[in-house]
C-alpha cells in the first residue's frame, strides 16, 4: 500500500544507528512458543489492510497463536516509529508492514530482518508478479519482503455532486469525460462554475501529481544509478505543469490533513485520485451517511501504479518462524483476494487476480462498483517505478508542500519550482 502519505524527518545519524544497532541487538532468541504453548504475533501496519477477517481465522486454524493488528493509520507516524523500533532491537512487531515509498531505504539495512529465504520462501515466488517479488529482495539477494498490493488507479468521485453540477453521473458516462488530464481540468471548470457549495473540484493537486507521476514510465525524481533528475525528468515537469493548471479547481485542502478527512464526509471536493487502497480510507472518512454517494471511474491518462507493501519479518522478533508463516498467510493468493474484499488493496498475486471470485467483486459502498473487473483490468501489465532510496520524502516534504504554497498564493509556480527543487537538493544528502 502508498499509501502514500506522510514522511517525517529521518536523520542521517538515525538512519545510521538504526543499522549499528538494529545488527548488534539481532535477537535470536525465544524462537520456540512460550511454556503455555501460546504464541503472541503482532503485526505493524499503517492504513487498512484488510487483515481483520484473515487474523481471524488464522487464529482459528492456529489455536495455539493470538494475533494483535498494531496499526498506524498514517505513514509518517509509522516510518520514525518503526526506525526507532530496529534502532533499539527490541518494540516492532512479528510482522511489519514496508511502503514502496520507504522499501529502498530500509533496504539498505537488510540485517535488521530476516531471510525468508531460510524459512522456505522460495517456494512463493510464483505467488507475486515477477517484479513485486524482485522488490521484495535486499541487495545481497536475501528476500526480506512477501508482497501486498499494488496500486491500480482510478477516480473515486460523489454522484450526488456531480449531479448537482449538472455532470453525468454514470460510471461509464464520467469515464469518458476525462480521456486526458486536460480533459479532466476542463470537466473541473464545468463543476467550479456551477458552485454546488464544494469548495473545490478535486481535493488538492498533490494527489493528481503522485498519479501523474505514477503514470509517467520509469522513473520520478532517480534514474536507475539513484542519481537525482528531478530538475531534468521530462516527466516530473509534465506532472508538474499539468498540475499547475489544476490550482483553480481544486478545493486546496492538504492531503492527509485533518481538513482533508473532514472533506469527504462535508462534501469538499468532488473527486480524488484513488488507488485500490484508497478506497477503505474514502469509506473510512466519508461514513455511513455517505454511503452510495461515491463511485469509480476511469482515471485521466491511462493506467498507473501508485503504492503498494510488502511484509517483512524483523530480525529482533522472537518467534521468526511463526511470524513468517503468518506473513506467508496473509500473502497467499487467497487472502489477497479477501484482503481487497475487506479493505481494497489490489492483489499483487496473478493467481488472485485471475481468481473470478476477485474479478466478480463489487463494492456496495462505492454504489455497487464492479471494482475486481475495474482495478484488476490492466494490473497484471503494471510496471515498477524507479523511486530512489529517498523519493517519499523528495515527493512530501519537497515537491508537495511548494505546490501547496501555489495553491495558497504564496508562491508563483515558477517560484515554486525553483523552491521545490532546492529542497530536493537538501532532503536527497
Amino acid at each position: 500500500m502508498s499509501q502514500t502519505k506522510r514522511f517525517l524527518v529521518v536523520t542521517a545519524a538515525a538512519v545510521t544507528a538504526l543499522g549499528m544497532v538494529g545488527a548488534c541487538s539481532k535477537n535470536t532468541e525465544g524462537t520456540t512458543p512460550a511454556a503455555d504453548g501460546q504464541v503472541k504475533l503482532v503485526v505493524d501496519t499503517f492504513g487498512d489492510f484488510g487483515y481483520k477477517a484473515l487474523a481471524a481465522q488464522y487464529e482459528k486454524d492456529h489455536p495455539n497463536v493470538k494475533i494483535e493488528l498494531r496499526n498506524t493509520v498514517k505513514l509518517d507516524d509509522y516510518k520514525p516509529k518503526l526506525t526507532q523500533w530496529l534502532a533499539a532491537g527490541s518494540g516492532a512487531g512479528d510482522v511489519v508492514a514496508l511502503e514502496e515509498g520507504i522499501l529502498n531505504e530500509f533496504k539498505t539495512q537488510p540485517q535488521n530482518f530476516s531471510n525468508l529465504l531460510d524459512h522456505g520462501a522460495a517456494e512463493l515466488e510464483t505467488n507475486f508478479l515477477p517484479w513485486k517479488w524482485e522488490l521484495g529482495k535486499a541487495g545481497d539477494g536475501a528476500v526480506i519482503g512477501l508482497g501486498t498490493d499494488v496500486g491500480g488507479l482510478a477516480v473515486c468521485y460523489r454522484k450526488d455532486l456531480f449531479g448537482k453540477a449538472g455532470l453525468p453521473t454514470d460510471r461509464d458516462a464520467v469515464s469518458k469525460l476525462w480521456p486526458t488530464w486536460d480533459a479532466f481540468i476542463s470537466t473541473g471548470g464545468k463543476f467550479t462554475a456551477a458552485k454546488t457549495g464544494a469548495k473545490g473540484f478535486v481535493d488538492s493537486v498533490t494527489t493528481s501529481f503522485s498519479a501523474m507521476l505514477s503514470q509517467a514510465g520509469e522513473t520520478n525524481f532517480y534514474d536507475r544509478d539513484n542519481k537525482v533528475i528531478a530538475d531534468s525528468n521530462p516527466a516530473v515537469r509534465q506532472a508538474w505543469d499539468t498540475s499547475m493548471k489544476m490550482v483553480d479547481v481544486s478545493a486546496k485542502v492538504p492531503t492527509w490533513s485533518k481538513d482533508w478527512e473532514a472533506g469527504f464526509k462535508n462534501g469538499s471536493f468532488a473527486v480524488t485520485m484513488c488507488p485500490s487502497w484508497m478506497l477503505g480510507i474514502i469509506k473510512t472518512n466519508s461514513g455511513d451517511a455517505n454511503a452510495g454517494k461515491w463511485d469509480v471511474a476511469a482515471v485521466p491518462g491511462g493506467g498507473g501504479n501508485w503504492g503498494g507493501s510488502w511484509l517483512t519479518v524483523p530480525a529482533q522478533s522472537k518467534h521468526p518462524k511463526e511470524a513468517y508463516e503468518l506473513a506467508k498467510f496473509l500473502t497467499s493468493p487467497t487472502s489477497h483476494v479477501e484482503a481487497f474484499k475487506e479493505a481494497g488493496p489490489l492483489p499483487s498475486s496473478p493467481k488472485a487476480l485471475d481468481d473470478p471470485a476477485f474479478l466478480a467483486l463489487t463494492n456496495d459502498y462505492f454504489s455497487n462498483a464492479p471494482v475486481g473487473k475495474i482495478f484488476g483490468s490492466g494490473a497484471k501489465a503494471l510496471k515498477p517505478i524507479v523511486l530512489g532510496p529517498k523519493h517519499q520524502a523528495i515527493k512530501e516534504r519537497a515537491f508537495e508542500p511548494a505546490m501547496q504554497a501555489v495553491e495558497q498564493g504564496k508562491l508563483t509556480p515558477d517560484k515554486a519550482w525553483q523552491q521545490a527543487l532546492d529542497s530536493t537538493a537538501k532532503e536527497a544528502k
